[in-house]
C-alpha cells in the first residue's frame, strides 16, 4: 500500500527547464560559452549545474577553474527568474492538498540546491504540504543515482514498495526505479494532477492486495 509520495521538482511541480537553461547560458556567456537548447534538453536535462559544468569541461575547453564562479552566477540568475516567474498552479495545489489531507507523506527530491527548492516551493504555495525536501546538497551522488530517493524513503520511515515517485526525465526515472519505489512517469507539469496520482496509487494498491490474496 502506498504511504508516501516523492516528487521531482523541475518539469514535475515547477516548469523551470527554460529558467535553468537561460540562467546557465547567461553565466556561461560571461566567458564566451553557450549550450544549445537541444543539448540542454537531451544531454543535460535533470542534472545538477556542477555535473553540467564537469561535462562541458570534459567534452570541450571550459576551464575547471571557472566552475565555482559560473555556478554562483547561475544560481543568482535562477533566483531572479524564480522571483519574477514562479507562481502557484491550481492543479498542483489541489493535488498536494488532497493527498496531504488523505494522510500521504509528501516530499520533493530535486537535483537543485536547497535554497532554490525552498524558494520555488514557497512561490508555488506548496511548501506547507511537504514533510521535507532533499536537495543535491544532501547527497554525495545526484540523480541518476538512487541515493536521493533512498534517503527520502528512509526519512519517510517506509519501505520502497510503499512509495510512489513522480518523475519526468530519464535521469530521474532511472534513479526512481533503482530505489525500488513505484514510478509515475509524466511528460510535463500539466500531467501532474490529483486524478493521475490517485489512479496510479489505486493501481499499485490493487496489485499489492492481489498478491497478498
Amino acid at each position: 500500500m502506498i504511504k508516501a509520495i516523492a516528487f521531482d521538482m523541475d518539469g514535475v511541480l515547477i516548469e523551470a527547464k527554460d529558467w535553468h537553461y537561460e540562467a546557465l547560458n547567461r553565466a556561461l556567456r560571461l566567458f564566451g560559452y553557450e549550450i544549445s537548447r537541444y543539448d540542454h534538453l537531451t544531454t543535460f536535462d535533470g542534472l545538477p549545474t556542477k555535473k553540467k559544468l564537469e561535462m562541458l569541461s570534459a567534452e570541450g575547453d571550459l576551464p575547471v577553474q571557472l566552475h565555482g564562479f559560473i555556478n554562483d552566477m547561475k544560481q543568482r540568475y535562477t533566483m531572479e527568474l524564480v522571483n519574477a516567474l514562479c507562481k502557484p498552479r491550481f492543479n498542483h495545489e489541489y493535488a498536494l492538498s488532497k493527498l496531504h489531507a488523505r494522510g500521504y507523506k509528501l516530499c520533493v527530491c530535486s537535483n537543485s540546491i536547497r535554497s532554490t527548492i525552498e524558494m520555488m516551493m514557497n512561490r508555488a504555495a506548496l511548501e506547507e504540504y511537504l514533510s521535507f525536501i532533499v536537495s543535491n546538497q544532501d547527497v554525495s551522488k545526484s540523480k541518476p543515482d538512487p541515493e536521493m530517493y533512498n534517503l527520502a524513503i528512509g526519512r519517510f520511515g517506509v519501505t520502497p514498495a510503499e512509495v510512489l515517485i513522480v518523475e519526468d526525465n530519464e535521469n530521474g526515472i532511472r534513479a526512481a526505479r533503482a530505489s525500488g519505489g513505484h514510478v509515475l512517469e509524466v511528460a510535463d507539469v500539466e500531467e501532474v494532477t490529483y486524478q493521475a496520482i490517485a489512479a496510479r496509487i489505486a493501481e499499485i494498491d490493487a496489485a499489492s492486495q492481489g498478491q497478498a490474496a
